[in-house]
């Protein structure tokens, strides 16, 4: 489950990181990766700190619009973080449909690698937020779920280069992943609005998208390959 949580999470880093210069892409995948367990890692140990955030900060009452609605600190990170995301994967489509060119390596430096830094903590800890309270659902046992992170995270680390490379060298699964962050987003500011969105149909869904892209790809390739012409055959 925690693999399954993290792969939007993967997803975001290795398309932000993208912004970086080459040289310092795989260094900002583990730094985001390592700042996500140690939130998580945190979180876990704050279960109680977690469990009061449900209570509600303040109420809304503008009827007929909203009646009694009970805003809590867990809706206020959760629409913080899903408005973020999708405000990030849109801003990354319309980059990419102007046909912006990224941001040369001489343009980058510390401070570039610092503010994509600043990105990656702001969502990671709406997504940890988030696989922390599918967790409290599943286990009672703290120690359980803390390697269950370390575990999934392990995964995600020795896989997210070989991700974030098939990502952007495959500009329609860019575009695809992005797509998926912004439905991510939106279910985030769903669930902060107190409507439940199954997350089982949304990953389905990714993963119907993704396998449909997949044989696209595959047919692109096959078209650009040309058409196999037979040998002609031996004259009697």
């Amino acid at each position: 489950m925690e693999i399954v949580l993290g792969i939007d999470n993967i997803i975001f880093i290795s398309i932000t990181v993208n912004r970086l210069a080459p040289g310092e892409q795989a260094r900002g995948r583990t730094i985001g990766l390592l700042l996500a367990l140690l939130f998580r890692i945190g979180l876990l140990l704050s279960i109680s700190w977690i469990v009061s955030l449900r209570a509600a900060l303040f109420t809304l009452n503008f009827p007929p619009l909203v009646e009694n609605f009970g805003v809590s600190g867990r809706d206020l990170i959760l629409l913080t973080g899903g408005l973020f995301l999708m405000y990030k994967s849109t801003t990354e489509i319309h980059s990419k449909l102007q046909g912006e060119e990224e941001e040369t390596p001489t343009d980058q430096g510390h401070a570039s690698l610092s503010a994509i830094i600043a990105q990656i903590i702001v969502i990671d800890i709406v997504f940890s937020f988030d696989s922390i309270l599918t967790a409290v659902g599943l286990v009672d046992n703290v120690l359980v779920m803390i390697a269950a992170v370390i575990c999934a995270m392990g995964i995600m680390l020795a896989f997210s280069g070989a991700v974030a490379d098939f990502v952007n060298r495959n500009p329609t699964i860019k575009m695809l992943a992005l797509s998926f962050l912004i439905m991510i987003g939106f279910m985030l500011v769903m669930e902060a609005a107190h409507k439940e969105v199954e997350k089982g149909y949304l990953y389905f869904a990714m993963a119907f998208s993704l396998i449909v892209e997949l044989l696209n790809m595959r047919l692109r390739r096959k078209s650009k390959a040309g058409p196999v012409h037979l040998r002609d055959s031996p004259s009697d």
